[in-house]
């Protein structure tokens, strides 16, 4: 048995040193320059170098095999990052175990011998080694070391054993594979696994030989083409045909006839001069072309004729829409602005040669889906007789969507920006830029900082493309956004741009529009004509409040589209030659309603009040609930409020608390008390500050036991002392009201120039009550109610019993 040695320990990663083999390692982890250390400073330099089975800084037992090698240190250079030195393997060796000393890791270790075959003059065994000698070789001289050389460090090695491992040190197989070459004992199978692996890298080299020679095959005929091609150009010239147009003059043409600025024209020519030295087929020429290409076909100085013409403008938009006539009011007056500058065009010029606001326009559209933003813009192309651009942004998270791809990357191109000009075929196009609120982030780049350049008209006569390289003037571009929601545009560009917003329509207006266009339109797609298929108001109306609950037209048309394919339908089977639907046919088409609106309540009750609140889809009508119980006095809020809401809630309690006397409210009227606060649809999340009024009323009204008018809805932010502060969505909410058949509204003051928004017909029939202070809506709010010397007197009505009360919540 061989003798015990106890050395340190030199971890390897993603290496195995195999006795007889030398190699250069280079060490640099505290703990194994300690261990180096040690060996030299014994006589023999000799340490146990074992792989590591898992690459990592911090070694342990755990990380390390059982079998490595004895190794002797030699040629030792020490340097700042640490020690290079000549390992050369001596013996295979197992760890019987190891220890930390603190230090560095030991290792007690064993020599372990070679197994030799039964017979070492067995014909198999000695034709084994004969192959892996002669295959050795061969490996050697097709890795390309010199013949000599080969056969001299082959020659030096007879013992079979020693010649697997000074094959298996120098084979380009992986540390796994190299460490069981190493742990395996038997002469006779690691010389075998040994030539196996010769065997696959001589197939491995002779596959590569192969690509290299069918690679350089290919680009000597590449060579020899242009060589070729040189030759006819001298053949042409002798027989006096060089004046044969060619791809790069065809170009150079196109380009003399465009009028492009003097870096764009720079540019191209560099490009031109590369294309004519580069080889036709190249992978390099077709990339320059297609560049070419692009530039050629940009509108760099060609202008869609505009049509300025007011009147037929009007008529356009009047034509496609119904309504929206802030947004057809701003059209005309841009129109208008372009009819006077083109009249007096030097005049112009001189009052300000750097007027980009006049050169291009930049409206926002904003508004809930299916009012008509996308449609408008296309409308207002046709107007103004300019090309229509549409592209979606919805969803792009890429700055190259918007700026292109440099031209250095494979498979690079323009941004949207530059193919919707090269679209258009114009510089003066309606560029609508659709979704600009659905712009997404990413790690590629914010698109939204991107559009900052392309939307601003201090900017955009030189926006610069990534793929282009060269400025493009945009500044002539009528550029319209849209968006469902201001809150999701990035402050910076929002600024760069004139917000036009679309409200939803009213009742009436959507029986008009689907008059107008809805109900011709679905005629036409479902095949049917105006005598077959009539469809009268008083349906259409049953279709808008029963069946779509929306701020736009898009359901609506869906619904009359089913109509349509029903009355289809029933034309095709011959049940019937033509249909005229009234109100009540609806139901039996289409089904039963999918809308429930809420409804005025049909008396007044204690502790229940109504409000108006604003939905994207449109504005409606709720009641909040107030009750009061037996408790703690505690203040219970249920309905799915938010913080908001809540804070608006605790608000009104405070101001019922301290102004008790002042309100009716009896004494002890908080003692021993929990008030329950309940606004319905509690699946709902409900916020906002807009319903403090209306918790006010009914908190008020339960506690003073008088009811509260049912015919009355209001809206307003409340404070602590009783100011009503103004709330948004004017508009929506009192349209809300009235579809539920209100006709009193109680609205802040300082909301009063929001009724301007509001339909004539609809403020004609509304009794509408302007408020500073909640005594005043208290006034208006509850059934016999007056305010007089700081105090709220009732007309003689005595306080509802609790019982009633109970029954009335």
């Amino acid at each position: 048995m061989s003798e015990r040695l106890t050395l340190p320990v030199l971890p390897l990663r993603e290496v195995v040193l195999f006795p007889g083999v030398s190699t250069p390692i280079g060490a640099g982890r505290p703990a194994t320059l300690r261990a180096i250390e040690a060996a030299l400073r014994s006589d023999s330099h000799l340490i146990f170098a074992v792989a590591q089975r898992d690459n990592v800084d911090s070694v342990t037992p755990g990380v390390l095999y059982t079998t490595g090698t004895i190794a002797k240190i030699s040629q030792v250079q020490r340097g700042l990052g640490g020690v290079q030195m000549l390992l050369h393997g001596e013996r295979r060796a197992a760890a019987l175990h190891y220890v930390e000393n603190g230090r560095y890791v030991e290792a007690v270790v064993r020599e372990v011998a070679d197994l030799p075959p039964l017979r070492l003059d067995d014909p198999a065994f000695v034709a084994l080694h004969r192959e892996a000698r002669e295959r050795a070789a061969e490996l050697g001289q097709k890795s390309g070391l010199p013949e000599e050389v080969v056969r001299q460090v082959l020659e030096g090695v007879s013992d079979p054993g020693r010649l697997a491992d000074l094959v298996a040190g120098y084979l380009e197989i992986a540390p796994g594979e190299r460490q069981a070459l190493l742990e395996t004992l038997a002469v006779e199978d690691r010389l075998r696994r040994v030539l196996v692996h010769v065997q696959r890298q001589i197939g491995v080299l002779d596959a590569q030989e192969h690509i290299k020679s069918q690679v350089q095959e290919e680009l000597g005929e590449r060579q020899r083409e242009m060589l070729l091609r040189e030759q006819m150009k001298a053949i042409r010239k002798e027989l006096g045909e060089e004046n044969e147009v060619t791809e790069v003059e065809e170009l150079r043409k196109r380009f003399e006839a465009l009028d492009l600025p003097d870096a764009a024209r720079k540019e191209v020519q560099r490009e031109l001069q590369r294309l004519e030295r580069a080889s036709r087929d190249s992978m390099e020429a077709q990339v320059i072309r297609t560049y070419l290409e692009t530039v050629a076909e940009l509108p760099w100085n060609k202008r869609a004729e505009e049509s300025l013409d007011l009147s037929r403008a009007v008529g356009i938009l009047e034509q496609d829409h119904y309504g929206l006539k802030d947004v057809k009011d701003q059209v005309l007056e841009f129109l208008a602005v372009r009819q006077l500058r083109q009249r007096a065009p030097q005049e112009a010029a001189q009052r300000n040669d750097d007027d980009k606001e006049a050169k291009g326009s930049i409206l926002l559209f904003v508004g809930p889906p299916g009012v008509g933003k996308t449609s408008i813009a296309k409308s207002i192309a046709r107007a103004m007789g300019r090309p229509y651009v549409r592209i979606s942004l919805g969803g792009a998270r890429d700055e190259a969507d918007i700026r292109g791809h440099r031209r250095t990357y494979v498979g690079a191109m323009p941004g949207r920006i530059i193919q919707g000009m090269k679209q258009a075929g114009a510089k003066n196009p309606v560029f609508l830029l659709d979704e600009v609120d659905k712009l997404g982030v990413s790690f590629q780049g914010d698109p939204a900082a991107a559009l900052l350049e392309v939307l601003d008209p201090a900017q955009n006569d030189s926006f610069t493309d990534h793929y282009l390289g060269v400025p493009f003037d945009l500044s002539e571009v009528m550029f319209i956004a849209t968006a469902n929601f201001l809150q999701s545009i990035p402050g910076p560009l929002l600024d760069r741009l004139e917000t036009v917003n679309f409200a939803g329509y009213t009742e009436q207006e959507k029986l008009e529009i689907a008059k107008r266009y809805l109900v011709p339109r679905q005629r036409d797609s479902n095949g049917l004509s105006s005598e077959q298929l009539e469809i009268t108001d008083a349906a259409l109306s049953e279709i808008v409040t029963s069946y779509t609950r929306e701020a736009g037209v898009r359901q609506l048309e869906r619904e009359i589209g089913k109509l349509g394919r029903k009355v289809a339908r029933k034309i095709a089977g011959g049940e019937v030659q033509r249909l005229r639907i009234d109100a009540g046919d609806v139901d039996d088409l289409i089904g039963r309603p999918k809308v429930h609106p809420e409804h005025k309540a049909r008396e007044d009750q204690v502790g229940v009040a109504t409000g108006m609140y604003y939905t994207p889809v449109g504005g409606d009508i709720m009641f909040v609930e107030a009750s009061v119980m037996r408790g703690k006095g505690d203040l219970v809020l249920t309905g799915q409020l938010g913080d908001v809401m809540k804070e608006s809630a605790r608000a009104a309690l405070t101001y019922a608390k301290s102004h008790a006397d002042q309100l009716g409210i009896p004494e002890g009227a908080f003692t021993d008390t929990d008030i329950h606060v309940h606004v319905p649809a509690g699946a709902i999340p409900k916020d906002g500050p807009s319903a403090g009024v209306t918790m006010a009323t009914a908190l008020v009204s339960a506690l003073s036991r008088r009811r509260a008018r049912h015919d009355l809805a209001m809206t307003g932010e409340i404070t602590l002392r009783g100011r009503v502060l103004p709330i948004g969505g004017v508009k929506e909410k009192v349209l809300g009201a009235v579809r539920a058949g209100i006709r009193t509204v109680v609205l802040p003051k300082e909301n009063a120039a929001d009724l301007e928004d509001l339909p004539a017909d609809v403020r004609e029939s509304l009794e509408v009550h302007l408020v500073e202070d909640l005594d005043e809506v208290l006034t208006l709010a509850l059934r016999g109610a007056r305010f007089e010397a700081g105090h709220l007197v009732f007309d003689g009505e005595a306080p509802v019993e609790p019982s009633l009360v109970a029954k009335h919540n």
